[in-house]
């Protein structure tokens, strides 16, 4: 039956192909009602911390495994450290099973965290409803979830993920995450390509803020994994106060599967679900030849197998391309490093956060430049991936609202929105991704483009000509 639906998504996809390389990009003219975010309260009761002694709270989950076949709990009990058993059942099983995990504390300048629980759940069956309670042991109060793990890899399992970026705490970051909950699309599993919960933007980096971010998110990330990605907001470096190693709030409360792909860092993994294969990097790592994210990535990609999981997808925080007065070309190390493997390697997209607003790119390259040809301009390339700039989540440093002008026509269209984005894999050679920003209902979208898959779609090329 599929062969019938990509004929059909062949010659829509044909009509959207000639319209892609029409000239010129879109900026939108909406007007939002505001460009700037407020915090929510903290007696918000998006903040507010469950009810019980030394309750469960922040919990959040993630993949454990390369497959697909795990997960990560993890959460903070406030008192005590309590237990730290999963108990773990399929819907409607009696058959109920333990994993036991690890609690670490951190101190960041004047801030101890609560105990902070990581458990890893393996060889799950695909495709299955599971609950699983916290909190185990008499005294305490425990609390009980579920979450969908995804099919078994392979290249025409549909799938649909959620995109989102720079989320932070205030009400327009409120907004992002119901808007997104509420988006009739219904993302199985969240992209979050960097800014979780901008602690550094408070006095003293205050960590405080990490647990209202972490209560906050709990409503959605309890039930489905998010992927992680760290962004410069992650950093928390500060001398001044002492703290001289970078990352230690976000590694110490999100853990992610790095080592499952070979990774010595987890800042920078991949992992498989369903027909995507999903390579995760860090802009705020050493990333030049020899270092050790330059040197997993050049191993990764012969693991790719695009005939099981077709669809090949890069998050990381700093995009690439920005047409954006903010940021503006602060990704172009990493570019200069980074895309000629993108382009050989056929990447289908290729998402970042950073600027506070919405972006998508043309398919485009700049990789023919050498000291004497004088070929330094982007040319359009369909061995390249799209960029998509979704660091539009709501944090408290509000909008992007300066572009560059005029509008470089490797930008496809660009909107200083709020919003969020939904990647719907529909099967090996088509994809649909859509943006929809917050002032929106929430079946409307704003921006769309259907994909063509890199790896199964070559022939749908265009003369390379200069852009």
């Amino acid at each position: 039956m599929w062969y019938s639906v990509v004929a059909s998504f062949s010659l829509l996809g044909l009509f959207l192909h000639v319209v892609e390389f029409t000239k010129g990009g879109i900026t939108s003219g909406f007007v939002r009602s505001i460009n700037y975010s407020l915090d929510m309260p903290l007696n918000s009761d998006v903040f507010r911390a469950p009810p019980g002694y030394n309750a469960p709270q922040q919990v959040h989950i993630t993949q454990g495994d390369h497959e697909g076949r795990g997960v990560i709990v993890s959460w903070v009990t406030p008192d005590l450290p309590g237990s730290n058993t999963v108990l773990y059942w399929v819907e409607r099983s009696e058959n109920k099973k333990y994993a036991e995990g690890i609690v670490l504390t951190y101190k960041y300048s004047r801030y101890t965290s609560g105990y902070i629980h990581h458990c890893k759940i393996t060889n799950l069956e695909f495709d299955t409803t599971y609950y699983y309670q916290l909190g185990l042991g008499a005294g305490y109060s425990s609390r009980t979830f579920t979450f969908t793990t995804p099919p078994s890899p392979g290249p025409d399992v549909p799938y649909t993920f959620g995109l989102m970026g720079d989320l932070g705490q205030t009400f327009d970051s409120n907004r992002t995450l119901t808007h997104y909950q509420k988006n009739p699309a219904k993302g199985q599993t969240l992209l979050f390509v960097g800014d979780l919960s901008y602690a550094d933007d408070y006095p003293f980096h205050d960590n405080t803020r990490w647990d209202t971010w972490g209560r906050f998110t709990e409503r959605s990330v309890a039930y489905q994994p998010w992927i992680w990605t760290a962004g410069n907001h992650e950093l928390d470096f500060a001398p001044d106060l002492g703290e001289h190693k970078p990352f230690v709030p976000y590694t110490s409360r999100y853990h992610v599967p790095f080592e499952a792909s070979g990774s010595t860092s987890p800042l920078w993994y991949s992992i498989k679900r369903a027909s995507a294969y999903i390579i995760v990097l860090s802009s705020y790592s050493a990333y030049g030849k020899y270092t050790p994210q330059y040197e997993w990535l050049e191993n990764e990609w012969p693991k790719v197998n695009r005939t099981q999981t077709p669809w090949l997808v890069v998050l990381m925080h700093s995009p690439l391309y920005n047409s954006y007065v903010h940021h503006y070309m602060e990704g172009e190390t990493m570019r200069v490093m980074y895309e000629p493997w993108f382009v050989e390697h056929k990447v289908d997209v290729v998402f970042a956060g950073h600027v506070h607003a919405y972006e998508r790119s043309e398919r485009i390259s700049n990789i023919a430049y050498n000291i004497t040809n004088g070929i330094c301009d982007p040319v359009r390339d369909e061995s390249a991936p799209i960029y998509i700039t979704i660091g539009d989540g709501g944090n408290i440093e509000g909008l992007a609202t300066e572009m560059t002008e005029p509008q470089p026509s490797y930008s496809a269209y660009r909107e200083a929105s709020f919003g969020h984005g939904i990647l719907d894999i529909k099967n090996r050679t088509h994809a649909f991704f859509s943006w929809h920003r917050n002032e929106d209902g929430y079946a409307v979208v704003a921006d769309s483009k259907w994909l063509l898959n890199r790896y199964w779609k070559p022939s749908e090329v265009s003369p390379v000509a200069s852009i």
